[in-house]
């Protein structure tokens, strides 16, 4: 039997599991992301997870033939490491991912990929058709999008295509993105961005009323949907939302021509009525070219570990025609 692994390292979270050839998951394992202080520690939580969702599945780590990583970024692809993370603390500079796990496993087939392109590839994978040309857009505490355009998975040069959700949707760049520039998609529809644009309409309109706890610390996207048609500002913002986000989403169908385009991320997941459904209705009136199918992943909060597992099996593509025999 040969057996293969998949890795999800995300600022919260660090989870692996191995797989058999056929794409069976027979072992896992979930932990907190180290919050340092080295970039070395959170290697070592990647290592221990790995190691675990091993002993989980029966397997020595030696007996992996390949693993894939999806994993928050930016990356240095030529030290198969992630650099200076944006939603790690500052001490963490550079975790080492490609090398430490090839050591691990005993193998140089190991895939790095941003966790957008992770959940285009498990996507890819497990779809019904394998289409050559579809997206995977992440809303969630960020907003970003993993390509596959003409049966290639997009990386660039150091790996980090993708990064849509700092396009500008917003010329007057009335809010600042958390990168420190203006007007960027993520600043108005990610989940932690929601709740300054919230703020920002109440500002516009004080005559309008709301019972949101604006000036709570605690305050959070989650508030805004769930007084979703008994308030007067969350309806108002969830229609905002609907107008960036169908901008933001035209703008990624017009550069790549996808057949599919599928949505996870937290805002997604858990608001599909309030947030997915307003972006087909207005985006087929905005495209010049063909309209792709829009849907929710299938897989949840599991699509970048699905994808990655995906990646292991298939040198990188997602495509079951390249699939190890």
């Amino acid at each position: 039997m040969v057996y293969y692994a998949g890795v999800d390292l995300g600022a919260t979270n660090v989870r692996a599991a191995v797989a058999t050839d056929d794409a069976t998951t027979i072992g896992i394992s979930r932990n907190g992301t180290p919050r340092g202080p080295t970039g070395i520690d959170v290697t070592e939580g990647v290592l221990r997870t790995l190691r675990e969702a091993c002993g989980d599945a029966g397997v020595a780590p030696e007996e992996i033939a390949a693993a894939g990583i999806g994993s928050i970024g930016p990356f240095d692809l030529a030290e198969g490491a992630v650099i200076d993370p944006a939603n790690l603390p500052d001490s963490i500079d550079r975790i080492p991912l490609t090398g430490p796990i090839e050591k691990l496993i005993d193998s140089d087939e190991v895939h790095l990929h941003n966790d957008t392109a992770a959940g285009v590839i498990g996507e890819r994978f497990h779809a019904a058709r394998n289409p050559d040309d579809m997206v995977y857009i992440t809303l969630s505490s960020g907003v970003g999008a993993g390509v596959c355009c003409d049966g290639e998975i997009l990386a660039g040069w150091d790996g980090n295509v993708g990064e849509v959700g700092h396009c500008v949707v917003d010329p007057r760049g009335r809010l600042t993105c958390g990168c420190g520039h203006d007007g960027h998609w993520e600043a108005y529809c990610s989940g932690n961005g929601i709740p300054d644009f919230v703020r920002l309409l109440a500002d516009d309109d004080p005559t309008v009323s709301t019972e949101l706890p604006l000036e709570s610390p605690e305050f959070t996207a989650k508030d805004v949907f769930e007084l979703a048609g008994e308030d007067e500002l969350a309806d108002y913002t969830i229609e905002q939302l609907a107008h960036w986000n169908a901008i933001g989403v035209t703008n990624v169908v017009q550069s790549f021509a996808p057949i599919v385009v599928s949505f996870g991320g937290a805002v997604a997941l858990h608001n599909e009525e309030l947030v997915v459904d307003p972006i087909r209705e207005r985006v087929s009136g905005m495209l010049l070219n063909n309209v792709p199918e829009i849907r929710v992943t299938d897989h949840g909060d599991d699509v970048v570990l699905e994808g990655a597992i995906a990646s292991a099996l298939t040198e990188g593509t997602g495509d079951r025609q390249r699939m190890r025999s």
